[in-house]
C-alpha cells in the first residue's frame, strides 16, 4: 500500500482489512450522514504537487485535498489513481475517501518558503475539492486563505455546489490575487445525469451555482464535459445545454469529448453494458485505439458545436469547441474565464502529457 510518501505512521484497528498497518494512516472513520462511505485520514507530508515539466498543461502546481470521490462519476479519469493505493477503481473510488487532514498547516509552511515563486496553483485536477467530504472537513477555506495570503494565484474546477459556501471568501481574496472558477456540467438530461454521476448535484443546482458566482462579481467558466458519444452529443442536447449556460451567465464554455483511461474505462463500459447495451459495440470501435476519440469524431463534434457556441454568444467559434491540437485554437484559459495560464489546453495531446488533468472530465 503506497501511502508512506504522504503521511505519518500509525495503526488503526478499525481500518479496512489489510489497511490496519498501513504506514501513514491516522484513522478510518464513518459518519451517519455519509452512508457506505469511509474516510481514511492521513497526515500529509506535502500539499503542493509539482507537475512534470514534460506535461502540456499550463500550470506547474496542484493541490488535492482528497483522493477518491463520492461524486461517483462512472467515467471519471481519476479512478486510475486509486489503483496506486491498491484500492479498486470502481466502488472503492466512490466509497473509500482519503483525506489529508493536516493539508492547510502543511500548505502554509510550503508557501512560506523563500524558494516559493508564487506560481499558479490549480485545484480540481484530480478529484473534486468540493465533493461532499468537504462539508465535513472544511479544508478549502484554509487553502484559499493560505494561497491568497502568500500572493499565489489559483483556480478551482468543481461539480460541487458546496463552493457556494466559500463564494464570499473567494470574492474577497480575488481583490488581491487572480482567482479562476469553473463549474463542470456536461450532462443536462437529469435522468442520464443521475445514472452517470449519481453523487453529484443536479444540473439545475450547478446552473444556480454559476449564477451565484456571477452575482458575486466573479467570472465563472463552464466545462461542457464530457460529451458522451451517442448520449449527449445530439444537437438538441448541446443546444439546450448552451442556452441554459448562457442564461446562467457563464463567462465561457469549453466542450470536451469523453475520454476513457484505464481504471475509468472498465467501470464505464460495465455501466454501458447495463444501461445501454446497444452501444457497447460502437464504443469498442470508437475507442479501439486508446483512451481518446479519433480525429474524425473530434472534427465532427467541432462542426456541430461551433455554430451553437456562436448562437449563444460563446464565440469566437472554434476557440471553444473540442478537438484541436495544442496551439490551433483548442479550449483554454480565455474560454472559461480563468486567469491566463490557469487551465490546461484540453486537447488530446495535453491530456496525454498531463500529470494530473482536469478530474471531472
Amino acid at each position: 500500500m503506497r501511502w508512506e510518501g504522504q503521511s505519518v505512521a500509525a495503526v488503526d484497528d478499525g481500518a479496512l482489512p489489510g489497511l490496519q498497518r498501513v504506514a501513514g494512516l491516522l484513522r478510518t472513520v464513518t459518519a451517519a450522514e455519509f452512508p457506505g462511505v469511509r474516510f481514511h485520514e492521513v497526515a500529509a507530508r506535502s500539499a503542493l504537487n509539482e507537475v512534470p515539466a514534460a506535461s502540456a498543461v499550463p500550470f506547474r502546481w496542484t493541490i488535492n485535498p482528497y483522493r477518491g470521490c463520492a461524486h461517483a462519476c462512472v467515467y471519471c479519469f481519476a479512478r486510475g489513481t486509486h489503483a496506486w493505493l491498491e484500492l479498486d477503481t470502481g466502488s472503492d473510488f466512490d466509497r473509500e475517501i482519503v483525506v489529508k487532514v493536516n493539508l492547510v498547516e502543511v500548505l502554509r509552511r510550503e508557501l512560506a518558503r523563500p524558494s516559493w515563486s508564487r506560481h499558479h496553483v490549480a485545484l480540481g485536477t484530480n478529484t473534486d475539492p468540493y465533493q461532499r467530504a468537504e462539508g465535513r472537513y472544511r479544508l478549502m477555506p484554509g487553502v484559499v486563505e493560505a494561497l491568497a495570503a502568500s500572493g499565489t494565484p489559483f483556480s478551482i474546477l468543481t461539480k460541487g455546489t458546496l463552493l457556494r459556501r466559500d463564494v464570499p471568501l473567494l470574492a474577497a481574496v480575488a481583490r488581491d490575487v487572480p482567482v479562476g472558477l469553473a463549474v463542470s456540467l456536461g450532462v443536462h438530461d437529469e435522468t442520464l445525469q443521475a445514472s452517470l454521476e449519481p453523487g453529484t448535484p443536479s444540473p439545475k443546482a450547478r446552473l444556480e451555482l454559476v449564477r451565484a458566482v456571477r452575482d458575486a462579481g466573479l467570472e465563472c467558466g463552464v466545462l461542457l464535459a464530457p460529451v458522451v458519444p451517442w448520449l449527449t452529443d445530439g444537437e438538441e442536447h448541446l443546444d439546450g445545454a448552451l442556452a441554459r449556460l448562457a442564461a446562467a451567465g457563464a463567462s465561457g464554455v469549453s466542450v470536451i469529448p469523453l475520454h476513457l483511461r484505464p481504471g475509468a474505462r472498465e467501470w464505464f463500459m460495465a455501466w454501458l453494458a447495463r444501461e445501454h447495451p446497444e452501444l457497447v459495440g460502437r464504443y469498442r470501435r470508437l475507442y479501439r485505439r486508446g483512451a481518446y476519440v479519433p480525429a474524425e469524431y473530434r472534427t465532427w463534434l467541432r462542426a456541430r458545436v461551433d455554430p451553437l457556441l456562436e448562437r449563444h454568444g460563446f464565440g469566437p467559434v472554434s476557440a471553444r469547441a473540442a478537438g484541436g491540437r495544442a496551439g490551433d485554437g483548442v479550449p483554454g484559459d480565455e474560454s472559461v474565464g480563468f486567469p491566463q495560464g490557469s487551465l490546461p489546453r484540453l486537447s488530446e495531446p495535453a491530456a496525454r502529457g498531463g500529470h494530473e488533468q482536469q478530474t471531472l472530465l
